[in-house]
Order: structure tokens, then sequence, then C-alpha cells
């Protein structure tokens, strides 16, 4: 029987924004992402920029107050870091995509084009009503998408936030693995990091690297994410779970000997 942990107390939710408001002015943009910003603005997709709350290898994400297009109370913006070098050892995922054609070599192209697939693989995910961000509008290397979260405060992630139900969430998790499999396209970089905990409901996030079942390796990085999500369930709850059984159930045929 799957043992139930405790979840953690959160932190107060003004201690959190009074902590975090002021960093969005350590940040400089560069006049590029600064028109790009502009665009969004007379778009209606965003009205103001508030904080940053995260920083990673790729991006840095804020919080903004909607425009007029977006009927919610938050939207998330995820700005691409040109400088970052990560890009470069990330198109495995982008070429023999057959979605994109031939992509040039400077950096601020390969950033542009990653933001762009990943705007395309969320709105994939919505149309398979999987649990994971709604994708707003994108601006070359801007990507504006729904808050996940509750009171102002982002959900934390599947590493931080320990579920009390974690069959229920893993079946939550499977189920949406074999919904983008269904709609032809595979995450291929699961993990506990890259999922958000609201309330109970896992969602999944980071879709940038995400490729169609076209791809050449997209079996193998299916493989691959079921068995990282099925190792960390059985690490942290002790959950077992065959990898190749939970392949088959999902793809309907077995990973061995695939190419």
């Amino acid at each position: 029987m799957a043992r139930k942990v405790s979840r953690r107390k959160e932190p107060n939710r003004e201690d959190y924004r009074l902590k975090e408001k002021m960093k969005i002015e350590e940040d400089i943009f560069d006049t590029r992402t600064m028109l790009r910003f502009s665009k969004l603005f007379d778009r209606g997709i965003i009205s103001e920029l508030h904080f940053k709350i995260a920083t990673g290898k790729e991006a840095d994400i804020y919080l903004a107050v909607p425009g007029v297009k977006v009927k919610e109370d938050i939207v998330v913006v995820k700005v691409f870091r040109a400088e970052t070098s990560t890009f470069r050892n990330r198109m495995q995922y982008i070429t023999g995509d057959p979605r994109f054609g031939r992509i040039k070599s400077d950096i601020h192209s390969v950033v542009n084009e990653w933001c762009k697939k990943e705007f395309g693989n969320l709105k994939v995910a919505e149309m398979a009503g999987v649990h994971a961000p709604r994708p707003y509008a994108f601006s070359g290397n801007i990507l504006t998408m729904e808050f996940i979260g509750r009171d102002g405060m982002p959900a934390r992630t599947l590493k931080d936030e320990k579920t009390e139900m974690p069959e229920e969430t893993l079946d939550t998790i499977l189920g949406d693995v074999k919904k983008l499999y269904g709609m032809g396209l595979v995450h291929a970089d699961l993990s506990e990091y890259n999922v958000l905990m609201k309330k109970s409901t896992p969602y999944l996030i980071d879709f940038g690297q995400a490729v169609v079942l076209e791809h050449r390796n997209a079996m193998e990085f299916l493989h691959r994410d079921i068995n990282t999500i099925l190792t960390y369930f059985k690490k942290t709850y002790g959950i077992e779970r065959n990898t190749e059984k939970t392949f088959k159930d999902i793809t309907g045929r077995d990973y061995s000997g695939i190419s």
C-alpha cells in the first residue's frame, strides 16, 4: 500500500510577493526583447509585467497582468535567453521534426524556433485535454501562457509538493502521456521537476523539447519519460509498475525492437 506524505506548509502569500516583487528590476531586456514585449501589450495579451518567479537553464519566468484578450487574473511570461548555450545542445529535439524546416544557425533563430515549438506543443496538449498550461501567444523569444497556482502563488513541482494520493497522481500523469501520444506527441523530458501540483492535480510543463511521433527518437524519448516518472514514484512512494508494460499500455506496442 502506498504511503501518504503530508503536505509542506506553504509560505505566506504576501511575504512571497514582497520578496519577489523587486527581482524584475535586476533584469535588463535588450531592444529586441522589449519590442516583442510591446507587441504582446498591443495585442492585449499582457498589460503590465510584474516580477520574476523562476530562473531556469533556458528561460526566466515572470508573472504579468493580463490584457483585454485574456480572461484570467494572472499571465505567465516565459522569456527565453538567447545568451545561453543550452539551446545548441537541444537541436536533437528540433532536427527531424517535420513541422519545422531548415533553421538558421544563429542563436537568436534557434531560440525563437524553440519558443514557437513550445507554443505549438502546448496547443496540441490543450486540444488533447491534457493537464498543462493553456498557451496564449508568443512573440520571438517570449511565450505567454496560463498561470498554474492559486491565490497568486505558483504551484510547486511534484518534487517539492508531495502528494497524498500518489496512485491517483501517477494515473493522471500517465493518462496525460497517453493523451499526448494519441495526438502524435511525446513530452520527451518528463520528470518530477516538470510536473506542477495544483491542489491534488498534476500539470505537465516545459513542452519545448516535445516531439511528434515521426521524429526518429520519439519512441526512445517516450520510453525514457515513462521510466523516469515510474522510477520517481517507486523511490518516493513505493509504487511498483513495470516500464515495459506501461509503455505497451500507452502505445499498444512493445518497446523492444523499436529502432
